[in-house]
């Protein structure tokens, strides 16, 4: 086995054991159903479609359903807390509202854009190792596990606090976030469609602002969910509010932004005007005066 499939066989048990307990964490002070607490059937639930999803993908050698069914896993999840949960309010309803909303629109984005392309880079050496594609699909499942776990374990809570203020400004950040993400991948594939932009980078819109603005909204509207889950949280429940953290370390140290970085370095690295942009444009956070 080689390094990678060593690191990939380390980090699929590591990734089972803290989705545990990222699943004790957020079952505290929360609903149960037949005596399981609901937040951890769903954490549950997360993990064995990556693993079912896995079987035929690694058989036909495929990454061709990887996103969706990661957004179909957030669907999933989102609503089996919702129907499971005792009791919904105002929160419980919005923030399976938002998380749907969010997951919906990116995977079906995902969906058309693979298609069109056929293929996903990332997975070009994965694939073919059984232990390294099923550990990308682990992490998967950590990935629904940890970006949604505030949202879930608040709309699981037995704890039911008025929406108030706070709850007002997360959704703000949420929408603003959302905005973003949805603005920023839409000029990307307005600027890619046009013929005249082939082998060009884009430095337009909110493109001129940030590298990876798409990211930025990304991170953001996730601390708007973290931000209208804080009320209800209670003890360790409090420890699913690291989900905008593991948002933006996901994306900024692991397949996100490094990868796009290096992708676009070894395309139009030395060119004057890419050397400029990068010089000139910050990696995530916009600059807001240009």
């Amino acid at each position: 086995m080689n390094k990678a499939g060593k690191v990939a066989s380390v980090s699929i048990p590591i990734s089972l054991l803290i989705g545990v307990l990222i699943s004790v964490a957020g079952s505290q002070y929360g609903n149960t159903y037949n005596g399981l607490p609901v937040f951890g059937l769903v954490v549950a639930i997360a993990f064995f479609t990556q693993i079912l999803a896995f079987i035929p993908a690694f058989i036909s050698q495929t990454e061709k359903y990887y996103d969706i069914t990661g957004t179909m896993t957030y669907v999933f999840t989102t609503l089996i807390a919702m129907f499971l949960a005792s009791s919904l309010d105002t929160r419980s309803l919005l923030l399976g509202a938002l998380v749907l909303i969010w997951t919906l629109r990116l995977g079906i984005f995902l969906f058309k854009r693979i298609n069109k392309a056929g293929k996903d880079d990332r997975f070009d050496n994965v694939k073919p190792s059984f232990i390294r594609f099923l550990n990308a699909w682990i992490l998967q499942g950590l990935w629904v596990t940890f970006t949604a776990g505030a949202a879930l374990t608040a709309i699981s809570s037995n704890n039911r606090i008025a929406f108030g203020s706070i709850g007002l400004m997360g959704l703000t950040i949420w929408i603003i976030g959302f905005t973003i993400e949805v603005q920023a991948d839409n000029q990307k594939k307005k600027f890619n469609k046009d013929p005249s932009n082939k082998n060009k980078f884009i430095n337009t819109g909110l493109w001129s602002k940030s590298r990876h603005p798409n990211y930025f909204g990304e991170i953001l509207l996730w601390c708007g969910i973290a931000v209208i889950a804080f009320p209800v949280l209670k003890g360790s429940q409090s420890f699913t509010l690291i989900s905008p953290v593991f948002v933006y370390i996901l994306l900024t140290r692991g397949s996100g932004v490094p990868l796009l970085e290096k992708k676009a370095d070894k395309t139009w690295g030395g060119d004057p005007g890419y050397e400029e942009y990068k010089d000139s444009t910050p990696i995530l956070f916009p600059k807001l005066f240009s």
